[in-house]
């Protein structure tokens, strides 16, 4: 915790958001604002209430971030699954200027931070959040290949198929026809 502002880690979605609200206002803390990796809070809160909300969130799967470098990986993290599932920012910015923008540190920091902690590059889990996006998509049967491929921007659907088969060893076709579809959790990957 910075002053008014709660990291936590593992929010992956708008549900997140939604349980962690609900989790501050169940112990009598309205939060300004909840956003994916972080708590707004008007004021600070005690330390022993603070201790309960650690629990709590616990038993959901968060996890409050107290070391600065962890919350700046989360900030990184969130940043790169908001704009995988925000194709609007796509067409606003690259994901570099994305990051720069959420994180207020240069690209090339982040990157060998992200790096240097998590084991695979930026650009790694960038594409490995797409692809996962795009198994959803099949798995749901909403959209064509070239539909994700648009709305994804990626260049054609030869190139969404090529790093999808990269990813998964299948294609596009093939991971549809299963029976079993290997979604994973957000927070997972």
């Amino acid at each position: 915790m910075t002053g008014n502002i709660v990291y936590i880690k593992n929010m992956v979605c708008r549900r997140c958001i939604i349980t962690v609200a609900n989790v501050f206002k169940e112990n009598g803390i309205t939060p300004m604002s909840v956003e994916l990796g972080k708590v707004m809070l008007v004021e600070p809160v005690e330390r022993d209430k603070m201790e309960i909300l650690r629990e709590q969130l616990e038993d959901y799967g968060f996890e409050m971030i107290d070391d600065k470098r962890l919350r700046l990986l989360e900030q990184i993290r969130v940043g790169v699954i908001e704009y995988v599932h925000n194709p609007e920012s796509l067409e606003k910015m690259n994901l570099s200027e994305y990051l720069q923008d959420k994180c207020h540190y240069e690209y090339s920091f982040l990157s060998k931070l992200f790096t240097e902690m998590k084991g695979i590059s930026i650009e790694r889990y960038y594409i490995a959040q797409r692809i996962e996006l795009v198994k959803e998509l099949l798995v749901y049967n909403e959209l064509t290949i070239s539909e994700m491929a648009y709305r994804l921007h990626y260049s054609s659907v030869a190139h969404l198929s090529g790093q999808f088969r990269s990813v998964t060893g299948l294609s596009p076709t093939q991971f549809k026809r299963l029976k079993n579809h290997p979604l994973r959790p957000l927070d997972e990957i």
